[in-house]
């Protein structure tokens, strides 16, 4: 059984793991995806953010997190699920988390910066309601597709 659960300074390494293991298959890593992989805690926790992790109860195999860009604005960031967990709607259970916490949270909007390469998590985030929008201001060279959703 999965469980979505917070993140913990302990589960930091494990962060890092499924998080480096999509960027590196799809050659999108970059400095800035270093910056969060490597210090989630003061990158995103620390700066009013949320990180949700799915635990099988022995290990984690999913993460997901909220980089807080104001009072009303979320960037949805690092989602990712281990290959031998991927199709099992871990993604659902991760996405469902972050949106509820932003809810929570007061946001009206969250939006997420992505590449095309990603088609299962675009697909995924339309089924959500996230819309297309122009790229703009990315932080990423490799973000060729932007998306919000308005709360």
């Amino acid at each position: 059984m999965i469980t979505i659960i917070d993140f913990e300074p302990q589960y930091a390494a494990d962060f890092r793991q499924l998080n480096l293991h999509w960027l590196q298959q799809y050659e999108l890593t970059e400095e800035p995806d270093l910056l969060v992989i490597n210090n989630p805690q003061g990158e995103i926790i620390d700066k009013g953010g949320f990180i949700f992790l799915a635990n099988t109860g022995d290990k984690i195999v999913g993460t997901a997190g909220l980089l807080k860009e104001s009072p009303t604005q979320y960037e949805l960031v690092k989602m990712g699920v281990a290959p031998s967990f991927q199709g099992k709607g871990i993604s659902k259970l991760l996405i469902e988390a972050c949106l509820q916490k932003a809810k929570m949270a007061g946001a009206t909007r969250v939006y997420l910066q992505s590449n095309s390469q990603l088609t299962t998590a675009i697909a995924l985030y339309e089924k959500y309601g996230f819309k297309h929008i122009a790229v703009k201001d990315a932080h990423y060279v490799t973000a060729d597709i932007m998306m919000e959703l308005l709360m």
